[in-house]
């Protein structure tokens, strides 16, 4: 059987970001236990953002994507805050989010449930699915109020 040399460092970051857009600080916990230090983790992060490898922009846009359709702005920007992201950064996803809110809200609980709630134990396990889902109470009245007024 033929081994293998073990990847190097360069390597394992282009192969994860090969799969998908990574945060500088989520390839740089990945990185760390093949590593022999912090120092080298960093050098390689700064020259993967040089050559433009690794960008934190690319990635919030990968994050909307990935996620906007099924979650709440709540949720997603939680998300991003584990990243360690620039506040610019997270008020830009802030803004593109809340942007388009309600539509997405309204498409959410269309795919779940698609009629407005019966009775008020059919309204509050509405509720409580969007609100889980990370959209706000405002949004989640608006479209069960929109639903409801449709049906009548």
């Amino acid at each position: 059987m033929i081994t293998r040399p073990p990847l190097s460092l360069k390597a394992r970051a282009i192969g994860y970001l090969s799969r998908r857009e990574h945060s500088r600080v989520e390839l740089a916990r990945k990185l760390a236990p093949h590593a022999e230090s912090a120092e080298k983790v960093e050098a390689l992060l700064d020259a993967l953002e040089r050559e433009n490898w690794l960008s934190n922009t690319r990635f919030v846009d990968s994050l909307v994507h990935r996620r906007a359709s099924r979650y709440g702005a709540a949720r997603v920007l939680q998300e991003a805050k584990t990243h360690k992201l620039g506040t610019e950064q997270i008020q830009d996803l802030q803004e593109r989010l809340r942007e388009t809110e309600v539509e997405r809200a309204r498409e959410v609980w269309r795919k779940r449930f698609g009629e407005p709630p019966d009775s008020a134990e059919a309204r509050a396990k509405q509720i409580r699915f969007m609100m889980a889902r990370g959209f706000s109470r405002a949004v989640i009245g608006k479209v069960i109020r929109g639903a409801e007024d449709i049906d009548d």
